[in-house]
């Protein structure tokens, strides 16, 4: 077989759908699957495709074509995974010819990113919703409502030109100065819960997630590449509320005492805490730029899991490592369910649906005690949050082991 320059222009279209998912949130078994569909379907079945989690190779059959892209780790737009993965099924049914799909592709890429307003909103509820979830009260939620706008306002115009690094530890200091500062003025009553709240929107959740799902597929390079970049994540945020809290006490003569994760009555209550999981995963929704019509789907589903988890715990006196456990397979049984009904990856769900399981206060805990010297209680607090993110890895592996003949009805 000759490698004709039909061929080679379908290789290229093939890698240009697979950027765009990589580079906004998707696993690598949809990009490989995505990348592989479309050029099968346009008669280039030889082509091959090597996915990692920050780069593509692309080869022909006859050696004659190859293209090698580094794709950096950044922040991701659902949006444009749904819209990647619907162009591929519309491939598939012959709806486009190639030219027609490259445009297409061109005009997902380059498509813009939510407004900038739509954004602060959404970390502002965000901050707020995961602040009742971890049990602040009414005056810590709206300490953090308006915290989560300025912090976003900060991640946006400011962090958006630091690298990774420098700008994870600069998003961490500046959300918990901004908490600090806040509670001494009397705007707030618990400033552990202010600080977890305000932090959640910094959370490494997609590294995690599809880490965990490289994992569970055995592409154990990917997985160990994204679940390393999440860890790096989570170090910023323990790096910037551990110099923040070091600069308050010096400044102030000594640091705030806390005594531990308290819980508002005010929210502690089932159909509370329901809304304040729905109202902070809908946000996260917006953070991750999740097409608008599956706002509220993901919102359900991580009230759902939330729910679930404290039912468990609460009424049925599980631990909370069988309770997340419980609680994150069905959040993924259903995403799954929810991705067949609306042809949307589940990813959109999951990614979102998770976040009221992830261990935030645990990390705050554990690099406040560590700062205060107080280290059988930081180790405790570390311990504690490295059982709910392995317990979240077990939940989403029992439930990707499902077959996908259960979600879409075939037999």
């Amino acid at each position: 077989m000759v490698e004709t320059e039909n061929t080679t222009e379908v290789l290229e279209v093939a890698s240009i759908a697979g950027h765009i998912l990589l580079e906004n949130g998707a696993e690598i078994s949809r990009v490989e699957d995505t990348m592989e569909r479309i050029a099968s379907h346009y008669g280039v079945d030889s082509g091959h495709f090597f996915v990692l989690s920050n780069g593509i190779f692309t080869t022909g059959s006859l050696g004659r074509y190859a293209n090698v892209e580094f794709i950096p780790i950044r922040g991701i737009q659902l949006s444009k995974v749904v819209e990647v993965n619907k162009l591929s099924y519309e491939i598939a049914a012959g709806k486009h010819t190639l030219s027609q799909t490259r445009e297409r592709l061109e005009a997902i890429r380059t498509a813009p990113p939510k407004p900038a307003w739509e954004q602060i909103l959404g970390s502002a509820f965000g901050a707020a919703g995961f602040c009742a979830v971890f049990g602040g009260g009414f005056m810590d939620c709206a300490a953090d409502f308006v915290i989560g706008a300025l912090l976003y306002v900060f991640c946006l115009f400011v962090s958006g030109s630091l690298s990774k690094i420098v700008g994870g530890i600069c998003n961490a200091l500046v959300a918990t100065v901004l908490c600090l500062v806040s509670f001494r003025l009397g705007f707030g009553e618990s400033l552990s819960n202010i600080i977890i709240g305000a932090v959640m929107p910094l959370i490494p959740g997609v590294p995690f997630v599809n880490g965990v799902r490289d994992l569970a597929n055995s592409d154990y390079i990917a997985g160990l590449t994204r679940l390393t970049d999440a860890m790096l994540g989570f170090i910023c945020i323990a790096l910037g509320v551990s110099i923040s809290f070091v600069a308050d006490g010096w400044l102030f003569g000594g640091m705030i005492k806390l005594s531990g994760m308290t819980v508002n009555p005010q929210t502690a209550g089932i159909l509370w805490q329901c809304l304040a999981a729905f109202i902070g995963t809908f946000a996260f929704a917006i953070l991750f730029g999740a097409p608008r019509k599956q706002y509220f789907s993901a919102g359900a589903i991580g009230a759902i899991g939330w729910v679930i988890y404290l039912m468990l715990t609460r009424f049925c006196h599980f631990g909370p490592t069988v309770s997340i456990i419980a609680a994150t397979t069905v959040i993924c049984i259903l995403s799954r369910f929810t991705a067949v009904k609306d042809r949307c990856p589940s990813t959109v769900y999951l990614l979102c649906g998770i976040f009221p399981l992830v261990p935030g206060a645990g990390i705050f805990w554990f690099t406040y005690y560590l700062v205060s010297s107080q280290f059988f209680l930081s180790a405790s607090a570390g311990f504690t949050a490295v059982k709910a993110a392995i317990a979240i890895v077990l939940g989403i592996i029992i439930a990707m082991e499902l077959p996908q003949r259960v979600f879409s009805g075939r037999k």
